[in-house]
């Protein structure tokens, strides 16, 4: 689906509105998509779909999800908020997740950066450098 430049525009627009000292308001968030059907404005459903677009990327922003072949001490968990917070700037809220596919270390993955720290990962670039 096409969206305009002006509908582009306003979902922006929107979008900052729902920033409260730079963190995403969910209040305002309901409040902008509850308005917007109602009013109905030209290319609503464009300005509404942009907007959801905006609203999940910062969302992802906002999370990170920590993969390992064994379960984190909660000091180790602690320390990986810390210090990833410290590097985006921002409180990021983490999600750990037990992959014994990995073989060992760690898959950060916070947005759209991932840092592959894994067994695995080492071994399948091994395996395509002597290819």
């Amino acid at each position: 689906m096409k969206i305009s430049k002006e509908a582009r525009r306003s979902a922006r627009q929107l979008f900052k509105a729902c920033l409260v000292n730079g963190k995403l308001d969910e209040a305002r968030v309901r409040d902008v998509v509850a308005k917007v059907s109602q009013a109905k404005p030209r290319a609503y459903m464009g300005i509404l779909n942009n907007f959801s677009s905006l609203i999940r990327a910062e969302l992802e922003r906002q999370s990170a999800i920590v993969e390992s072949a064994t379960p984190l001490t909660s000091d180790l968990q602690a320390n990986l908020k810390t210090s990833l917070s410290q590097k985006y700037g921002r409180e990021l809220t983490l999600q750990f997740q037990t992959r014994p596919e990995l073989l060992g270390g760690i898959r950060v993955k916070v947005g759209s950066d991932v840092w592959d720290g894994s067994v695995k990962a080492r071994l399948e670039a091994l395996q395509a450098s002597l290819s």
